[in-house]
């Protein structure tokens, strides 16, 4: 990632912020109307740089959750990035490497440093990581909704506004009728793809009611087991015609070989908190562009922080796929930087030292519940 000085750590803030959301956000395992999210604020010798954990506040969709993530940064992470030193952004992850698991958490402790160095060399986000694209395509994530008719207004509405891709939620029960509806509305030209979040795990017939969507000319079918068969995963993509896509699975660099060698996937969901951090996330990239296997950055409704970082990292290369990069207005009336607008289905990746935006502190004060300092 180029030559940098490295730097010290010297303190942390962490706060919890409430964004309500502009609709519930449902998926086949909770229901979401407010998002609350963990912020890491952490002082450097170099100045400030900001994080966000994409853990949620209950542990349904991971183990982690934000609690659970505010403990193991209080007591374990930040003591460990701290005691090493002076650290440049590749020292982070080796810092970090003896707490085991809590990927989520070492990853906005990871973002937030990253932050901080890029403002301190005047490089963006996006030039830290070898990004090369100044604007990437828009893709949505629609829940799962309380008729087929809703559903269609609500795509309607998205493909109005210029998004270059469309993803529904499913789960059993719900997925070929929306998905034959979409069809017969939108047409086969609409890039269209759904996501199960490992819905179909418990499911004895996974195989035949997921072959059922093979004629709708899906892009992928994103996790539909459990995360940990990638075996079953394997033996579906032999079943069904349509890509297997694995998201919750993924969670490092060697799950992924191990996911690709087996034949469990064909595409790949690259999640930064899901594998530890961006930097991981750039290495999983790397890998994929290698051996050719089609890569997109997925979303956890981030704020405007988490989105940026995002967006950097969507423009590397072999990012082919539009992303669950949605503009600012999809999630919140009101978010924690400027909002992301869509430019003909686009969203541009920001320039500015580190992230590019600025945390908007009139917003952040009104949405934060909770905030704890941290000193070495």
């Amino acid at each position: 990632m180029g030559s940098v000085a490295p730097v010290e750590v010297e303190g942390a803030e962490l706060l919890t912020v409430e964004l309500p959301l502009v609709t519930p956000f449902r998926t086949s395992y909770a229901t979401s109307v407010v998002e609350r999210k963990l912020l890491v604020r952490l002082w450097t010798d170099a100045g400030t740089g900001w994080g966000e954990c994409g853990a949620p506040a209950e542990p349904l969709y991971t183990s982690e959750y934000g609690d659970a993530a505010r403990h193991v940064l209080v007591h374990h992470l930040l003591p460990r990035l701290a005691g090493a030193g002076d650290v440049t952004p590749d020292d982070v992850a080796i810092a970090l490497a003896p707490v085991q698991g809590h990927r989520m958490a070492k990853a906005a402790l990871e973002m937030a440093a990253l932050d901080a160095w890029g403002r301190r060399h005047d490089r963006s986000f996006a030039s830290l990581l070898g990004s090369t694209r100044a604007a990437v395509p828009a893709g949505v994530a629609v829940g799962v909704t309380g008729s087929v008719d809703e559903l269609l207004a609500a795509v309607e509405g998205y493909v109005d506004e210029g998004y270059r891709r469309v993803k529904l939620k499913v789960h059993p029960g719900w997925d070929v009728e929306p998905v034959a509806a979409i069809r017969r509305r939108f047409g086969p030209d609409l890039a269209l793809q759904v996501d199960a979040n490992g819905a179909y795990a418990r499911c004895a017939d996974a195989a035949g009611a997921l072959a059922a969507l093979d004629p709708f000319g899906l892009q992928l079918i994103e996790q539909p087991l459990a995360e940990d068969d990638l075996v079953g995963h394997a033996a579906l993509a032999r079943t069904v015609s349509t890509p297997i896509c694995l998201d919750e699975s993924v969670t490092s660099v060697a799950t992924a070989v191990l996911a690709l060698d087996l034949g469990a996937c064909s595409v790949i969901n690259v999640k930064p908190g899901r594998v530890g951090g961006y930097l991981e996330a750039g290495r999983l990239h790397d890998l994929a562009l290698a051996r050719g296997v089609p890569v997109w950055c997925g979303g956890m409704l981030e704020t405007g922080l988490g989105r940026a970082a995002n967006v950097a990292l969507a423009a590397l290369p072999g990012f082919t796929l539009p992303g669950d990069l949605s503009a600012s207005r999809r999630y919140y009336a009101r978010d924690l930087t400027a909002p992301f607008e869509l430019h003909d289905g686009h969203l541009l990746v920001p320039t500015g030292p580190g992230l590019g935006v600025e945390v908007d502190e009139d917003a952040l004060a009104s949405m934060t519940v909770d905030r704890q300092t941290w000193s070495p």
